[in-house]
């Protein structure tokens, strides 16, 4: 294993130099998020002009985080937690030159979320050590051990992308590969305020009191995690909330003896927990519920929805659920009973190369539905 650990702050103009001129490099990022909201990096992984480096978290990387914007192209496996974790250090966004081997691998019918780990071995036929996956990566100096497994997540990386973008360029799905990458890296990059968190979660079936409520609990949630860097999950999680909206309660010791509530949490907020649900502005102020996804009047539609998505499928050899994801078809389902003028209201990964071929055929059946008369019972 031939890696190079970067501890100094005057190697890095060389590295940054390497990263602008390559047409492509490897990265990864080994980092501590288990009681806070935003990440603290131990290393930074490279493989650039097949040269490893690890550069110590600790050092400024300004220069690398804008190199990694500046470059032609940057590979990673999963980047999702890599991404937000540039764009928290680099105060910049959003990256748009990002090739994820774990899309290609999906778009390749490896399925959906396949891992570094089998990725490299299905394609490469290279067993690669997973051991250290949970080490403290902020202690110093790094482990021989956790230095070969840092080195190893981009040793192989541009390699196994090589291999990826030949076979989508054979099939002609690069470009799409692309695309979906560059929404990806946007999706990451949108900013919400506090008051719009409840968005995440919010849904048709939540009525105007618990769309209300469940905004003040999420607002209040957002900006407590922001101000004391705790996670969202630390502080209430997702499942816990949508229990209080459903059964209301009015007590502390109900929300101590029959919800996951951290006691910490409990002490210094459940009264304020008890006021969010409880204490809400007048009736006339609450949200107005959701728009419902339309239903389907005729059997056939979902039907013929079907047989689109496979006609599709088999004529680009892209995989069904690449095409549609539900959340996606949902969203459809609203829009379609709505001002369609507006395309870009959409998610925009059913703009740009699905528009044409899935997007307006979909909405045309469901318009064609909608026109129909119910079935009679």
């Amino acid at each position: 294993m031939h890696y190079k650990w970067i501890a100094s702050q005057a190697e890095l103009p060389a590295i940054s130099e390497k990263l602008k001129q390559s047409a492509s490099h490897a990265l990864d990022t080994e980092f501590i998020k288990i009681d806070t909201l935003y990440p603290k990096l131990g290393v930074l992984q490279i493989n650039v002009d097949e040269q490893v480096y690890l550069v110590d978290g600790n050092l400024d990387l300004s220069i690398l985080w804008q190199a990694i914007f500046e470059a032609k192209q940057n590979i990673f496996h999963a980047c999702g937690e890599d991404v937000d974790l540039i764009y928290h250090y680099a105060q910049q966004k959003p990256l748009t030159n990002i090739f994820d081997t774990q899309v290609a691998m999906a778009y390749l019918g490896y399925g959906m979320q396949i891992g570094y780990q089998p990725a490299v071995e299905t394609i490469l036929n290279i067993q690669v050590e997973k051991d250290q996956t949970r080490s403290d990566w902020l202690a110093r100096p790094l482990t021989q051990e956790q230095a070969q497994y840092a080195a190893n997540d981009v040793l192989y990386l541009q390699q196994l992308a090589d291999h990826l973008i030949d076979d989508l360029k054979d099939k002609n799905l690069y470009k799409y590969v692309l695309e979906d990458c560059q929404n990806y890296c946007q999706s990451l990059a949108q900013n919400y305020s506090p008051e719009d968190a409840y968005l995440d979660m919010a849904n048709f079936r939540h009525s105007s009191k618990q769309l209300t409520q469940l905004k003040q609990l999420m607002t209040w949630r957002e900006e407590l995690a922001l101000r004391e860097n705790k996670p969202r999950s630390y502080i209430l999680k997702n499942g816990t909330i949508q229990k209080i909206l459903e059964r209301h309660p009015k007590t502390l010791h109900q929300l101590a003896s029959q919800y996951e509530i951290r006691s910490s949490v409990l002490r210094e907020h459940g009264k304020h927990i008890l006021s969010l649900i409880n204490d809400l502005p007048d009736q006339s102020t609450w949200l107005k519920r959701l728009p419902r996804p339309c239903r389907y009047q005729l059997k056939e539609t979902s039907v013929a929805i079907e047989q689109l998505l496979q006609n599709v499928s088999q004529e680009l050899s892209v995989p069904m659920d690449i095409l549609v994801r539900k959340k996606w078809m949902t969203q459809l389902q609203v829009f379609a009973t709505q001002d369609q003028s507006n395309l870009d209201q959409l998610n925009p990964y059913l703009l740009g190369w699905r528009l044409e071929c899935v997007t307006k055929p979909i909405l045309a059946l469901i318009a064609q539905d909608m026109e129909a008369q119910p079935q009679s019972v």
